[in-house]
């Protein structure tokens, strides 16, 4: 019998399946330079800075802002926007620089661009089609 079975006809719905992401983590070279890109080009709130790491808040959701040694990559994250071309309005003129400017793609309209670190972020409408 498998650990956890109890046994019988048990069968397994939702139990002990994920819920949601809480934590994404984004690498960085300098800790205090993450959070002001994030705080004040982002406005995303600020839970804790540490001397190695920080701890940001946005909606339901916490980014992990660690330093590491590899910096510059794709993190995968995509965050829910109402309107990738404003975002992409708004980014430009605070001086973001866009990897990919906002177009229709199979998963809404969205956009890419790079964060203090060169680190690649991706926004999408939180629109659904």
């Amino acid at each position: 019998m498998p650990l956890g079975n109890p046994g019988g006809d048990f069968q397994y719905t939702f139990e002990g399946l994920p819920q949601n992401v809480i934590f994404h983590e984004i690498p960085t070279a300098d800790v205090r330079r993450s959070v002001d890109f994030y705080k004040n080009v982002m406005f995303i709130d600020i839970v804790s800075v540490q001397e190695d790491h920080a701890i940001l808040k946005l909606k339901g959701s916490f980014l992990l802002i660690r330093k590491k040694k590899e910096i510059g990559i794709d993190t995968g994250i995509y965050m829910g926007v109402r309107d990738p071309f404003e975002f992409h309005r708004r980014m430009v003129d605070d001086g973001v620089v866009f990897l990919r400017h906002p177009e229709k793609g199979s998963i809404g309209v969205y956009a890419s661009f790079y964060d203090a670190d060169r680190n690649v972020l991706h926004v999408v409408t939180d629109q659904v089609p």
